[in-house]
């Protein structure tokens, strides 16, 4: 293929017409930018956060404009360099010559090639420098630990923002010099500097001064990078038991890093040298050395001393690295000992039935258990609370704490928000989506140890909540005084609030009554321009030309809390679980924000989606970090949009040093008010990790943790079923115990109301079980207290390694071998019904480790939802199964053992859909229709047939048992009759 002679000639409407598609198109994705630019510019302002964007905007451009000129510039330059020292006369090899084609195409267009080289690389590093803004911001404010790292003795603040900062430096050093290096080596070669004709090809002296200096550059940053490398050995994994820097990194490793630092400055005078010298033998040389030293000095010898020394004698040898590790991964996830006490607890109790019902430590426990499942009755509330279609919860309740009438208790929480999603079809226009279903409405809660009445045999009307709600029509016991919800986790979509329809109010309120926004949140619509603005940003022309909006309008957009706080303090981590809360009458959403570092000398490296996953799914990304703190607590109005961060761990360096950045942005501890702090809830993420790192970091001996017999494990959630799906049923034989969870997710950890050991009254905390190593037998109990007098302590129960415990699967089993749970099941589970696990509970009691499961019955229908059921409770071997937690206590402790629980039905019943504001009757059955009196009789004939079945059974009279069997299975099937 013949190369070409030169760039074609294009003619001058050829010309013009190319400039004018360059410009628009410049000009479109210019606008496109500026356009978001804006919008988020309005909306940092409407949240009064405009500091924030103020400075990271000029922080990025800052970048985009310094380090594109850097690289820029350095690349022309040393392309001008090439060009004015290329020979005056270039041999030329024959017609056929590529070279001086492409240099005669290039010369002809010598200012364009010349300009837009650069002008490239200036794009390209810009908008690759900017967005490192976070590393060059928090190197300028970086604080200090007051803690030094145990090798060099550094702070811990030069780890955490200044390598970072410096390794960047570095890492961009190599792009700008490589990147000089080829276009100075491409521009010798195409203008002549450098000739591959002959024997060895000819070099010209300019060619062998510009890339021999090049060269030296490149090498000398190569001696910074080795120099740096050291430090990052803290940080090293060579050791999968743990992290940080290991033997043979410091024996081996570290004393490479320094040698192969020093003989690449040497390589790099080397190559300088070569700049004057015409011999290029030296610097070869020179690079020959820095290879064979990287393969002998820097991977050769460690792997020797690796294998012959350190491996065999590994405990001896990693003892102090271990000491380390286990220091420095307390310390960086605030499990010290002034936030972590660990106790002995026995672990089995033979309390008597009056030591139970007696002692106040029991009672704080036993009369708070919690026996709704937020995880399971969403559904329940979404049925029996959602009111109107558009209306939602979300998949996923939340627990808090209140105090009623004199009685802290913990209940499930929810706001009743709107959920654009559920319209229906008809409902699907423009001004319903954005204009008229703009917001929630009310505060849902219902006592999370009680329900309205137990689930008999014979009635299909108990097991349900009993709500208490406040919203537009009427006040529950927890008030609120604006109930209406604008910002939520179901509101994905903007609205346009405040604006009127021929004068009359156009937010639909109830069916009776409009609303107009009156809160403080969104950006106006009032004049042409922001309509405009954000006609264009959602491609939405009704925004401009819909008569609905007027001089009083605004738009409300980003409204999902999590979305707000994350655009008000990108620096935090958010936890996955952001949640209701009433607070001097106001709805807020309260959520955690963590401040995290991805390096920490020799702390554990954490992978947050891997630590935080369990039964209920991973709700967070793959983040890597090994320093975490839950610093700022932030809060969004559920009414009018604000967002308020405040510090709850102001000695964090991280925290400091993001206050420097962000001045102003985070409100000190002290102005957190106490109606606040009563709903902090310590979070569930920061939990998990902590958990997963006390199973292996309790440890202190650095010989007993390398051999990991004393290593704990979080046990797998033995409720987690896979569940049937309501839709298309799949069939499972009467009977038949609930198989074990397939799926191998993680117990997740509870909240609950608790009075654990040398504590001296119920708290709100968060639990877990722990079990021993690749065991199922219970191992230690944790905790964490959410209570404003010591909130974020830790107590940790641990059980002796000479009993056996059972733990959460091995209770699960005896569960559901026992025979009267096994019998009770073919009620249960039907062709037409699922029996549904809900969270088992394991809390210390009386010296043992109670266990409490919640047992829920939903018919297999699209519209059926989840009723309390049964109640199990195990205890040193015991089991107790009753519709109440009283019964079940009873069953396994003896009579007035269940005396101090709450009863169910305590204030009236559950509230019906349409009635929020009193009591009534909840839906008779799962699927939410009345039963008929065929139904009835059929239910009465299924509690006889069991009382048969289990009499049968106690007696061994086989044909008792074949005829109960068979009465049980007519009598179900004219139950299921419709």
């Amino acid at each position: 293929m013949r190369p070409p002679v030169g760039i074609p000639k294009l003619s001058k409407r050829s010309r013009i017409m190319l400039i004018i598609g360059a410009v628009l198109l410049a000009v479109i994705v210019a606008a496109s930018r500026l356009l978001g630019t804006y919008v988020n510019w309005l909306w940092f302002g409407e949240v009064g956060f405009s500091t924030v964007f103020n400075t990271v905007l000029f922080t990025q451009i800052g970048l985009f404009v310094v380090m594109g000129l850097i690289v820029a510039g350095l690349l022309m330059l040393n392309l001008a360099i090439a060009y004015r020292a290329r020979p005056v006369f270039v041999p030329v090899s024959g017609p056929d010559d590529p070279v001086s084609k492409y240099r005669s195409a290039i010369i002809q267009r010598l200012r364009l090639v010349g300009f837009a080289i650069p002008v490239v690389a200036f794009i390209a590093a810009g908008v690759a420098a900017s967005s490192d803004w976070q590393i060059v911001q928090t190197f300028f404010n970086g604080e200090r630990f007051g803690v030094t790292d145990p090798e060099f003795g550094i702070d811990i603040g030069f780890y955490a923002f200044g390598l970072p900062f410096y390794t960047w430096l570095i890492s961009w050093g190599f792009v700008i010099v490589a990147a000089s290096f080829v276009g100075a080596l491409v521009t010798h070669y195409i203008f002549g500097g450098i000739r591959l004709a002959g024997r060895g090809g000819q070099l010209s002296a300019p060619a062998r001064i510009q890339l021999a200096v090049l060269a030296g550059l490149f090498v000398l940053l190569y001696a910074a990078s080795y120099f740096f490398d050291r430090y990052e050995l803290l940080f090293s994994n060579r050791n999968s038991n743990f992290f940080g820097a290991t033997y043979t990194d410091l024996h081996a490793v570290l004393p490479a890093k320094l040698i192969l630092s020093i003989i690449a400055i040497f390589c790099a005078f080397a190559f300088f040298a070569a700049a004057f010298l015409r011999d290029l033998k030296i610097p070869a040389i020179a690079t020959v050395l820095l290879v064979l030293s990287s393969l002998l000095v820097g991977a050769a010898w460690p792997a020797l001393l690796e294998q012959f020394s350190v491996r065999p004698n590994a405990i001896q040898k990693e003892s102090q690295s271990i000491e380390r590790a286990i220091g420095a991964t307390r310390d960086a996830y605030g499990l010290t000992p002034d936030k972590v006490t660990f106790t002995d607890y026995p672990g089995r109790s033979e309390s008597t039935p009056q030591e139970i019902r007696t002692n106040s430590n029991n009672q704080g426990t036993i009369s708070n258990v919690r026996l709704l499942d937020p995880n399971v009755l969403a559904r329940t509330f979404t049925q029996q609370q959602q009111r109107k279609n558009f209306y939602g919860f979300g998949d996923k309740l939340d627990v808090d704490r209140y105090m009623v009438n004199g009685q802290l208790r913990d209940y499930i929480v929810a706001a009743r928000e709107i959920d654009p999603k559920n319209l229906a079809e008809n409902q699907q226009n423009w001004i319903n989506r954005h204009l008229v279903y703009t917001h929630g409405n009310g505060f849902v809660a219902a006592p999370a140890n009680t329900v309205n009445s137990a689930l008999q045999d014979t009635s299909g009307q108990g097991g349900y909540p009993v709500y208490t709600v406040s919203d537009t029509s009427g006040q529950g016991d927890i008030k609120v005084d604006q109930p209406r919800i604008y910002y939520g986790e179901l509101a994905t979509d903007y609205a346009i609030v405040g604006g009127q329809d021929n004068g009359k109010d156009r937010e639909y309120d109830s069916d009776t009554a409009a609303y107009r926004y009156t809160g403080a949140g969104g950006v106006s619509l009032g004049n042409l321009f922001n309509r405009l603005v954000f006609s264009a940003a959602y491609g939405e022309r009704n925004i401009l030309f819909s008569g609905s909006i007027g001089n009083e309008s605004k738009i409300l957009y980003n409204r999902d809390p999590k979305t707000r706080v994350k655009m008000t303090a990108p620096w935090l981590t958010l936890d996955s679980d952001p949640y209701p809360a009433v607070i001097d009458g106001k709805v807020k959403w309260i959520v955690d924000g963590y401040t995290t570092l991805e390096n920490y000398p020799y702390a554990h490296r954490t992978q947050l989606s891997q630590a935080t996953q369990t039964s209920q799914g991973v709700r967070q990304p793959a983040q890597q970090f090994s320093y975490i703190r839950n610093s700022v607590k932030a809060t969004v109005d559920a009414y009018d949009g604000s967002v308020t961060l405040f510090a709850i761990d102001e000695k964090d360096p991280v925290l400091k040093t993001w206050s420097k950045v962000f001045p102003g942005t985070v409100k000190p501890s002290s102005e957190i008010p106490m109606s606040l702090r009563e709903h902090f809830r310590y979070p569930e993420d920061l939990f998990k990790v902590q958990r997963e790192l006390l199973a292996k970091y309790h440890v202190n001996r650095p010989d007993v943790f390398y051999s990991q017999n004393e290593f704990w494990d979080v046990p797998d959630d033995p409720t987690d079923e896979q569940q049937p799906n309501v839709q298309q049923p799949q069939p499972q034989q009467p009977g038949a115990p609930t198989p074990q969870s397939t799926q191998g997710g993680k117990l997740p950890p509870y909240y609950v109301i608790a009075q654990a050991p040398g504590q001296t009254k119920p708290t709100f905390q968060i639990t877990s079980a722990l079990t021993g190593l690749r065991r199922e037998f219970l191992s230690a109990w944790v905790s964490a207290s959410s209570d404003p007098a010591d909130y974020g302590k830790m107590t940790v129960l641990q059980l002796p390694t000479t009993t056996q415990t059972m733990g959460p699967g091995q209770m699960q089993n005896q569960f559901f071998s026992a025979s009267k749970v096994t019998e009770a099941r073919t009620l249960f589970q039907n062709p037409n019904a699922n029996a549904v696990n809900g969270n088992l509970l394991t809390l210390p009691v009386a010296g043992g480790l109670l266990y409490v499961e919640p047992i829920y019955i939903q018919r297999k229908d699209p519209n059926a939802f989840p009723q309390l059921a049964r109640v199990l409770v195990g205890f040193g071997g015991r089991v107790g199964f009753s519709e109440t937690l009283a019964g079940a206590l009873e069953e396994v402790f003896g009579r007035g053992a269940g005396e101090g629980t709450t009863p169910p039905n305590p204030g009236g019943g559950a509230t019906p859909p349409e009635n929020p504001g009193g009591g009534g009757t909840p839906p008779p059955n799962p699927g939410g229709q009345q039963i008929t009196a065929e139904q009835a009789k059929a239910i009465q004939d299924i509690g006889a047939a069991i009382n048969r079945l289990r009499t049968a059974t106690q007696s061994g009279d086989f044909a008792a048992i074949g005829q109960a069997q068979k009465d049980l299975e007519d009598a179900t099937k004219r139950f299921n009759q419709k």
